[in-house]
């Protein structure tokens, strides 16, 4: 109700003084306008003319406007300063309106766009525009998603470390087994024991180095499995060494979710709170403003009281010694007063 009050007064504002006063200066531009289209062309001897008649006009304006101020100057110096109020006043009433009625046009624009916007959403994608409510359920329920994905992620992170370590010791055990098939070939070169055309001793030799050859592979693999349970056994340390403290991350986890939650129900309270604080500001504002054309007004009312209480005064004071000169016995003091009648005479001197 008081938004339409406000735009009523704005309106009417605008119809009552602005668009009239508008309306006017276009007339008598337009009359000005017309009479100059119905003069006949004139050259610069004319031109001249008007000009020479232009500055003695605008002189004797002056001249006439000088007397007028020593004339009437005690008169008018008591309300210049009123007037001058007055002036200032209208014309921040004029700009005002004319911010306000840019500022409603660019509200209107913005509409539309708002709209054309909406409308080309809802074509591209063939959904409506999330507003309100819905957009902030929708909201939660991407930050829960953003949680569970983040979680998920550390999950593979964990599980492409341990691959990596496996992965690792996957190389370096093939590492060895092609090191060792290289000793072995260069003894069986060294040896020369290769093909079907070798002796039985050097089979029995090879053999042995074969044998040999298998017990220090054996020891070997031996070596490499006892690193496997080793590293094994530390990847179990470090795990059950970090299963509490994993345990605890998700506790805080889902309490950082709850206390995001709840910071964001008390920032849609405090947002609330400061629209209402701002509304009740704006209404105490229009109050102030109120309040203090009110008191600017009465103290027109009162410096025009008491400007007319002097005057009265003074004429009090005047009409006083006018009839104490009238009722005086001297008779030249009487002949002082505006109304005296003189004795034998029928008339009023």
């Amino acid at each position: 109700m008081k938004s339409l009050e406000e735009e009523t007064k704005f309106n009417t504002y605008l119809v009552s003084e602005k668009f009239p006063r508008e309306l006017e200066t276009k007339k008598q531009s337009l009359l000005l306008l017309q009479k100059v289209v119905a003069e006949p062309a004139m050259g610069q001897s004319d031109l001249n003319e008007l000009e020479t008649k232009i500055k003695e006009v605008n002189a004797q304006i002056n001249q006439l406007i000088e007397k007028r101020m020593m004339k009437y100057e005690p008169v008018d110096s008591k309300f210049s300063m009123y007037r001058q109020q007055a002036s200032i006043i209208s014309r921040k009433k004029n700009a005002k309106a004319e911010e306000l009625q840019t500022a409603k046009e660019e509200i209107i624009t913005l509409e539309r766009q708002m709209i054309q916007k909406s409308s080309q959403a809802r074509e591209l994608d063939g959904t409506e525009v999330l507003k309100g409510d819905e957009f902030k359920r929708y909201v939660n329920k991407l930050r829960s998603k953003n949680t569970l994905y983040k979680k998920k992620r550390l999950e593979i992170a964990e599980i492409t470390a341990e691959y990596g370590i496996l992965q690792r010791t996957e190389e370096l055990l093939k590492q060895r087994h092609e090191d060792i098939q290289q000793q072995l070939q260069a003894i069986e070169d060294k040896k020369g024991i290769s093909g079907y055309s070798y002796t039985q001793e050097e089979l029995e030799r090879v053999s042995a180095v074969k044998s040999e050859m298998d017990d220090m592979k054996g020891r070997t693999l031996d070596n490499m499995s006892d690193m496997v349970k080793k590293l094994n056994t530390l990847v179990a340390d470090k795990k059950s060494s970090l299963a509490p403290i994993i345990k605890d991350l998700r506790q805080l986890r889902q309490k950082c979710q709850e206390l995001t939650q709840e910071c964001e129900e008390k920032k849609s309270q405090y947002d609330s709170c400061a629209a209402g604080l701002e509304s009740k500001r704006s209404s105490l504002e229009q109050e102030v403003k109120s309040l203090r054309e009110e008191c600017l007004q009465e103290e027109s009312n009162y410096h025009q009281v008491n400007c007319m209480k002097m005057i009265s005064e003074a004429q009090l004071q005047r009409v006083k010694e006018e009839v104490k000169m009238y009722v005086s016995s001297d008779q030249q003091e009487r002949k002082k007063a505006v109304r005296y009648r003189g004795p034998g005479s029928g008339h009023l001197y």
